[in-house]
């Protein structure tokens, strides 16, 4: 896919807040797995920019991060962090918010709400949590179910932040219709 000049600002822009939203202070339930706000970003960018866009601006986010930029929650960054219990979070936010695009693009007809709801779930949660869990317990040497299970406790915030992202992207579809790539 072509970019076109007005693309490059907008993929900034989500670029800038997801890192902006690193700075909202990380909560660790799992040893050394934060939860954090930036995952609302990536939501967003999948639903405002569209699979390719939205994944672009993660994708540049996480080149950042792997230059050693302190862009994550806690002021993460470097490419310890790609490797650490973290990584496949990480590769989970690249495929969530192609998903995410992809879903919302391909459900036109459905109401906006409940295709963004099905897209944030399937790509805000499940694209995210697969790639983390089965990275967290490979690297750290514990049961698949076991860390399946911990995360668990994560649904709570993530549902928090897809109530959230869905009221953002309503808002701006009534607002100014035209920002939504889709």
């Amino acid at each position: 896919m072509k970019l076109q000049l007005r693309d490059y600002p907008r993929i900034a822009i989500f670029v800038g807040l997801i890192a902006a939203l690193g700075v909202v202070p990380a909560v660790n339930i799992l040893p050394g797995v934060p939860v954090t706000a930036q995952t609302l970003g990536v939501m967003l960018a999948g639903a405002v920019l569209g699979s390719f866009r939205g994944t672009l601006a993660v994708l540049i986010f996480e080149v950042l991060v792997l230059a050693g930029l302190p862009l994550l929650a806690g002021g993460r960054g470097g490419a310890a962090v790609f490797t650490g219990p973290t990584a496949g979070y990480l590769i989970g936010w690249l495929i969530g918010a192609w998903l995410i695009g992809f879903i919302i693009a391909t459900l036109p007809k459905l109401n906006l709400a409940v295709s963004s709801l099905l897209a944030f779930i399937v790509g805000g949660i499940v694209a995210i949590y697969v790639p983390g869990i089965l990275w967290y317990a490979y690297s750290q040497g514990f049961p698949i179910l076991a860390v399946a299970q911990g995360n668990l406790v994560f649904l709570v915030g993530d549902s928090v932040k897809i109530v959230i992202a869905v009221l953002v992207l309503l808002g701006i579809k009534a607002a100014y219709p035209k920002a939504l790539v889709n």
